[in-house]
């Protein structure tokens, strides 16, 4: 036991006075909490600690502050932000690891605490252990869900590549990409293992999704992530959350290639289609080119057998019915005998028309003699004559001659009554040297006598004078 001056009997004073022995002075609370600190760093410079991570919180300042438990005992732990940075896992409680660090005192609350210098997963059960728990969480999301997968081209005219600028990995894709396809292909140098892995991987599958159409670099029309095979701890960036979220929010279809066949990743279940290998993916995501030829080939000779055969079996149906018909001497033969009858009977026709038609002429010629013609004039002017007589007797306006007046209406009638004229408003007074429009009061003014019409000639007025 730690030797006291005092006695046990003795009870304390008001004021504190110094023992019998007592050459010491009092510590003051910084002191001891000082020289605390100095013996516990001695002490514990250098301890790993196995532990289950429980009351995590990072910081805004990007430090972390954890504990380690067991089942008997909890110690208070902080990753200091550059070391933090240097995690090849995300931390989250009810991981068990192994951290590596000293111990030194925190004075503002009296208690110790392990400043982490490196964190490992304890052993490959726990790490299985926090894939299997990180793929449930992310599956309950919903980002692994078949109904969000996009379709991969057919036929991409440029692929992303996301992967090591360096190794296998990336010569094995553009070798297998020029002997199926040659396609443009665009990397994104990442690293694909240890410290800041996981953050280039997603900032470049990001990137990637991010390009414009018309940009100086061309936007993929397919994205491959890739790196070769290890150990879980060598594929662990592409278990990470930040992955596994880029991949499910590109708009462009990513095909997984991470490791070989036996190996899996969380980047395989949220992307588009998983390929087992680099060289797999580079052959899912385009055909071979000769294979693709020849299908042309075998199409366009299909296309031509097929319009063809139509062609073909219409030159054989028509043959076989050509050879049923009969002959066309036999159906034209009766036709053309009755048509070379006709043809006789036309000509014959014509002939005795053309005879009959010379002797109607030449009693026509008769009838058109000379003398004859003279005759039938001579009768048609005598004929003529007689009728210029008569009409020239029968001229009521003959008579005006003579004296006499004709009375007529304003239409024009001629008015051979008194009770006639006296209804009329108007008269005209036709007279020999012309004509006289009255009224009840005698001649309408305004109007001009007419003036007088030429005594007829000829045969008719001859006679007028003789009468």
């Amino acid at each position: 036991m730690p030797f006291s001056p005092y006695p046990d009997d003795e009870p304390a004073g008001l004021v504190a006075k110094e023992g019998a022995g007592d050459n010491a002075a009092a510590l003051s609370v910084s002191e001891i909490s000082a020289a605390l600190k100095r013996v516990v760093e001695d002490q514990f410079g250098f301890v790993r600690v196995r532990g289950e991570i429980t009351g995590f919180k990072r910081a805004a300042s990007g430090h972390l502050y954890l504990g380690l438990k067991d089942e008997n005992a909890r110690l208070d732990a902080v990753m200091w932000r550059g070391t933090a940075g240097r995690l090849n896992f995300a931390c989250e409680d009810g991981l068990e690891v192994i951290a590596t660090g000293k111990l030194t005192t925190y004075p503002g609350r009296s208690n110790y605490q392990l400043v982490i210098e490196r964190m490992e997963v304890a052993g490959e059960g726990a790490l299985l252990a926090l894939l299997a728990k990180t793929k449930a969480r992310l599956e309950a999301e919903g980002l692994f869900a078949p109904a969000r997968k996009q379709p991969i081209p057919f036929l991409p005219r440029t692929i992303g590549v996301v992967t090591s600028p360096t190794g296998a990995v990336i010569r094995d894709i553009l070798h297998r990409l020029a002997d199926r396809f040659p396609v443009r292909v665009v990397v994104w140098p990442v690293l694909v293992q240890g410290p800041g892995a996981a953050a280039q991987v997603a900032a470049a599958v990001r990137g990637f999704s991010a390009l414009g159409t018309d940009g100086p670099v061309p936007r993929p029309d397919t994205l491959i992530v890739a790196r070769g095979g290890g150990a879980i701890e060598d594929l662990w960036s592409f278990n990470e959350e930040d992955v596994v979220r880029a991949i499910t929010e590109c708009t462009i279809p990513v095909i997984s290639a991470v490791g070989h066949e036996t190996d899996t990743t969380l980047a395989d279940f949220a992307a588009d289609l998983r390929a087992p290998t680099p060289t797999a993916a580079a052959e899912l995501a385009v055909p071979v080119r000769t294979e693709l030829a020849q299908q042309i080939a075998e199409l366009a000779l299909r296309q031509r057998r097929a319009v063809q055969r139509p062609l073909q079996l219409g030159r054989e149906r028509l043959a076989a019915r050509a050879e049923r018909l009969p002959k066309p001497q036999a159906l034209l033969g009766p036709y053309v005998q009755r048509l070379d009858g006709e043809a006789e009977r036309l000509r014959r026709a014509l002939v005795d028309r053309t005879q009959l038609a010379r002797g109607e002429l030449q009693r026509s010629a008769a009838r058109l003699s000379l003398p004859l013609v003279s005759a039938r004039l001579d009768q048609a002017r005598g004929r003529l004559e007689g009728l210029s007589r008569l009409f020239a007797s029968l001229d009521p306006d003959r008579v005006l001659q003579r004296g006499y007046a004709r009375v007529s209406a304003a239409d024009g009638r001629t008015l051979v009554d008194r009770a006639a004229a006296a209804a009329e408003p108007m008269l005209t007074l036709h007279f020999r040297d012309g004509e006289l429009t009255v009224g009840a009061a005698g001649p309408a003014p305004g109007r001009a006598a007419a003036k007088p019409k030429p005594a007829p000639t000829g045969s008719a007025g001859s006679q007028g004078q003789l009468l």
